[in-house]
């Protein structure tokens, strides 16, 4: 997550229907949940590791650091991660093929290629991005890529949500945003979840394939703020979420149908900012995380944050949508 949410103070119990209160997931239901140890898989101080997401074709993990402005793909079976600088804060990057990305920068969306760094300006988008920059995004089923901003300042609701088409038309989806975050799609196609984050709120959202219109925004889940704060998020085959929580040492998998609590996945670094399930099999959970945004207290006990780790699971994720 791109910013210091301690800022936001209101309490938020993570629930999942309010007529069934006895059934809301509890600190204590929490602490029951299998822990599973997760492994380190690329060692760095990254300032703010971001943006995951694996390319089934290449069998690379694609990931961002936001602070640090750079573009990082990770190797798994090299071991070896290749590094693009990029001219300002860079917010999300999507696979466009095997050489070539698009990346979510101050200015608006550029094409990156893969083999030489050399970047491009795709879809201009400084006049619908006063003082705001481009934050989190994916690609949906037919290709399109949404795409937040947030503030600078991260002011409450002045932040929007946009899709860019294959033709680098801009469309404004969404607006009173104040951090746009992470964003999947059920594997009917049907679905749409989508966190703004200093909500504490996974919203759910009817989506149309073919015109990309969404509507009938409600709230899948909602997050107790002792759990920390939902970042970037990917989805499984099972049409489960999994969340990374900013303030919250962990990795949580939800059921965006009811609303519950699945499973924490504890990680050593205290700003957990986005997973991508990879390797061949898609069995493989990456996250990142941030080595910004904490304490002294906090830097001597998780000496790893700004690192990438990984999980393995009982669950495979989906192919990721690349840009069409």
């Amino acid at each position: 997550m791109k910013h210091y949410i301690s800022i936001f103070s209101a309490i938020i119990l993570l629930g999942c229907n309010s007529n069934k209160k006895e059934e809301r997931p509890t600190k204590e239901m929490l602490e029951e949940t299998t822990k599973i140890k997760v492994e380190l898989a690329y060692k760095t101080d990254t300032l703010l590791g971001e943006g995951a997401i694996w390319n089934h074709e290449s069998n690379e993990l694609y990931w961002i650091d936001i602070e640090g402005k750079t573009l990082h793909i990770y190797d798994p079976n090299l071991n070896t991660n290749r590094s693009f600088p990029t001219a300002s804060h860079i917010g999300t990057v999507v696979p466009k093929n095997k050489n070539e990305a698009l990346i979510a920068l101050v200015d608006g969306i550029h094409s990156i290629d893969l083999n030489t760094g050399k970047t491009s300006l795709f879809a201009d988008m400084k006049t619908v991005l006063t003082n705001c920059r481009l934050n989190d995004g994916k690609c949906d089923p037919a290709g399109r890529f949404w795409v937040g901003s947030m503030q600078w300042q991260q002011q409450k609701g002045k932040a929007n949500l946009f899709t860019i088409n294959s033709d680098a038309s801009v469309t404004k989806k969404m607006d009173s945003v104040t951090i746009s975050n992470g964003i999947v799609w059920a594997k009917d196609k049907k679905t749409m979840y989508y966190i703004d984050t200093p909500t504490s709120q996974i919203k759910a959202y009817n989506y149309d394939n073919v015109t990309g219109n969404i509507s009938n925004e409600r709230v899948a889940i909602q997050i107790s703020e002792d759990l920390g704060f939902p970042d970037g998020m990917t989805i499984d085959e099972e049409d489960m979420v999994w969340v990374g929580m900013w303030n919250g040492n962990a990795v949580i998998r939800f059921n965006p149908q009811t609303g519950e609590l699945l499973q924490k996945i504890e990680v050593p670094a205290h700003n957990v900012t986005s997973c991508a399930f990879g390797g061949e099999n898609l069995d493989v959970l990456y996250i990142t995380t941030a080595s910004i945004d904490m304490t002294d207290q906090e830097k001597e006990k998780y000496p790893l944050a700004g690192s990438v780790f990984k999980v393995s699971l009982g669950v495979k994720g989906v192919k990721s949508n690349f840009f069409k």
